[in-house]
């Protein structure tokens, strides 16, 4: 992440979550891009949001485009985190299909619930760009791991054409833009997982797969490595 200094200290109470002035910066712009564009977002809006100089603002970011690689770069990282803990479970007491199970359910529920629908930046242009490759690979390793348990998950009798992990992949993605119509409910994330093993065939083992995918939600959020 690209940082130019400590900043200056502001005459101001903070006016944003976050424990430092680097973290209101990144709520105030993913506010602005969210809800009116990355374009149209200046960093003197965003300082102004934040209740700072621009120029203090340029003390913790040196462009518009270093808050958005780490916004971006912050809607894969607790995914991928979790996936790479979950991924070798299959191999050993948990099926593929509760692994896949829980990944989704993980997934989805933090393109949900986070603060702001950062998810719906992956489309700008900008997001393609080489600066963000370090975001891309992370997005590209996520997707892996849910192709190769999407292949271990899928019954022979699924009859699903492609990597079934890739669509499943896909589908947890579109709860993005299911919350950018606002039709996003609580329930969301849990109904994208569990269409996801419908995908892979498994939609008769839903009730067992889903009480094993919560348990392992709860072990891996709580530090756990012994399955």
């Amino acid at each position: 992440m690209t940082s130019a200094g400590p900043g200056r200290p502001r005459n101001q109470q903070p006016s944003r979550p976050g424990a430092t002035a680097r973290e209101e910066i990144l709520d105030a712009a993913a506010e602005l891009f969210t809800t009116q564009g990355f374009a149209n977002t200046s960093t003197r809006s965003i300082a102004d949001a934040v209740g700072m100089r621009q120029s203090s603002l340029y003390h913790h970011f040196k462009t518009k485009d270093d808050i958005l690689k780490d916004l971006l770069e912050s809607t894969v990282a607790a995914s991928l985190s979790f996936a790479k803990a979950v991924s070798s479970v299959s191999s050993g007491s948990a099926s593929a299909e509760v692994v896949l199970h829980a990944l989704a359910l993980y997934d989805g529920t933090q393109l949900c619930s986070s603060r702001w629908n950062l998810g719906i930046l992956y489309h700008l242009p900008e997001a393609r760009g080489g600066q963000y490759e370090q975001f891309l690979a992370s997005r590209r390793e996520l997707r892996a791991i849910y192709g190769t348990l999407g292949v271990l998950a899928s019954a022979p009798s699924s009859g699903a054409a492609g990597n079934p992990g890739d669509l499943v992949f896909r589908l947890i993605e579109s709860l993005v833009n299911l919350r950018a119509d606002g039709l996003v409910l609580p329930s969301s994330p849990l109904e994208a997982a569990d269409a996801g093993l419908i995908i892979c065939g498994r939609g008769n083992e839903l009730p067992a797969i889903r009480t094993q995918s919560a348990l392992i939600i709860e072990r891996v959020s709580g530090g756990l490595e012994d399955f």
